[in-house]
């Protein structure tokens, strides 16, 4: 395994960290754009109807999955900027 993807193990986990927290920040502004109750309704919720639940999750997911690669990209895209090695 080359240096630099064992040094970038660590940003890694850093950005897998800090862009979960940005993903949840993202979700819980678009739920409540969508007038919806301050919380998303969890899948054992009894108060919230199929249809909210799948559309909650699903939102909740792309959201995840497009900050996330969006992070990883920049974060592995940066030191290839800077030293001209891609670390990903």
């Amino acid at each position: 395994m080359k240096a630099s993807k064992i040094a970038y193990k660590p940003v890694g986990l850093a950005l897998g960290a800090v862009s979960g927290m940005l993903a949840g920040a993202v979700f819980k502004q678009a739920w409540k754009m969508l007038g919806r109750d301050e919380d998303a309704p969890d899948a054992t919720d009894e108060d919230h109807t199929w249809t909210e639940v799948l559309l909650a999750a699903t939102l909740q997911g792309a959201i995840f999955a497009g900050v996330k690669a969006a992070v990883d990209r920049a974060g592995a895209a940066t030191p290839r900027r800077v030293t001209g090695t891609w670390s990903g």
